[in-house]
């Protein structure tokens, strides 16, 4: 056979075999939309609508697929989500979460203890494999950095740095958005003062945050509130550690009533990854499952850009040129995040361990 003629005919082979896996991926996604129609509803947990632009996200999901969504508990914590699961095996009702969006070091502990099921999205080879479950148990959604959300109507000297919050002028102030022994948000919060405080040690950052944690508590400066917008609002919380696009999305949404400041901490930068897993007992799989392609599409990627999420396929959009200018300009400035750490998941898991553990007895203060 001419070489021509074979070159010919392989370029045709692999244009149909191309059309064929382009027709059979088509047809995959035309079934699980049937599939998630047929069963109507999606129950989903934890999601905030003012958490990382998952108010717009569900609203957005629901039109473009008509499906019912049920909203469980959204201030609930990432340990919360898991209790769920399991209160809930034999629950085929709305009560059953069929998702759930914790932090990175739930993910294998879900996956440990049976509560997950696998699924690979259509953009699963975009998403870094180091915060992935190679299986598809789990895998990472968004992220972003520990910062200060001040109240300024209130506070007037704003703290740079987290050895700053033990000053006196920061008396009945500082609270963590989240109770330290089960949300991963506060968890991380106590992770990152401890990183500042042990000069960038990831071996000591537990023991070291839980140290400043007491005592910013004997200092009578931490306040046992989960802090939230209507707290910082209120003035019961006026500084609040949280992740900075929570307190962006509050700065927002106060419109300057009171006025609010978000702060990247000078040292002590840690940024958190969180993930999406679906639960083993969902009572709506595919609806589960094709939330999860909407999250993972453009469209859902940038759709938590826009409540100041870092997509977890940030830089492939970047590199395909799929994020608008205006909404990359709203973002904080890049310098703020170049000194930030990403905990390795041993890090996370045994620091997290060590924080639930030990609040009470080192800190003393019951987080409500």
């Amino acid at each position: 056979m001419p070489r021509q003629t074979f070159k010919v005919l392989a370029l045709t082979a692999a244009i149909s075999t191309a059309l064929i896996c382009a027709q059979n991926a088509s047809a995959a996604s035309a079934e699980l939309v049937a599939a998630a129609k047929a069963e109507g509803e999606l129950t989903v947990i934890a999601l905030a609508n003012s958490w990382c632009g998952y108010g717009d996200q569900i609203k957005n999901f629901k039109a473009k697929y008509g499906l019912k969504v049920n909203e469980l508990n959204p201030d609930a914590g990432s340990g919360d989500e898991l209790e769920a699961i399991k209160a809930n095996k034999d629950n085929k009702g709305p009560q059953a979460p069929d998702t759930i969006d914790v932090g990175l070091s739930f993910g294998p502990q879900a996956k440990a203890a049976g509560l997950l099921q696998p699924y690979k999205v259509a953009s699963w080879a975009t998403i870094p494999d180091s915060v992935k479950d190679p299986e598809g148990y789990w895998y990472g959604d968004y992220y972003g950095v520990l910062a200060f959300e001040v109240n300024t109507d209130l506070i007037s000297s704003i703290p740079a740095d987290w050895s700053d919050l033990l000053k006196a002028d920061y008396k009945n102030s500082v609270a963590l958005a989240g109770d330290p022994r089960s949300a991963n948000q506060a968890i991380q919060g106590i992770y990152a003062a401890g990183i500042a405080a042990a000069g960038g040690d990831p071996t000591k950052a537990a023991a070291a945050g839980l140290k400043f944690f007491g005592d910013l508590n004997k200092a009578g400066n931490f306040v046992p509130v989960i802090g939230k917008a209507a707290s910082l609002a209120q003035g019961t919380t006026p500084i609040i550690i949280r992740w900075d696009y929570n307190a962006l999305a509050d700065r927002d949404a106060l419109k300057g009533n009171p006025n609010v400041q978000v702060v990247v901490p000078k040292s002590g930068v840690v940024a958190g990854v969180y993930v999406q897993a679906i639960s083993a007992y969902a009572p709506h799989p595919n609806a589960a499952k094709l939330w999860l392609e909407y999250l993972y599409s453009d469209e859902g990627q940038v759709g938590w850009l826009n409540g100041y999420c870092h997509p977890i396929r940030f830089n492939d959009l970047v590199a395909n040129n799929k994020l608008p200018k205006a909404m990359l300009d709203k973002l904080p400035p890049a310098e703020g995040y170049a000194k930030a750490v990403f905990p390795t998941l041993d890090q996370q898991n045994s620091s997290k361990e060590a924080i639930t553990k030990q609040w009470d007895t080192l800190v003393g203060a019951s987080v409500k």
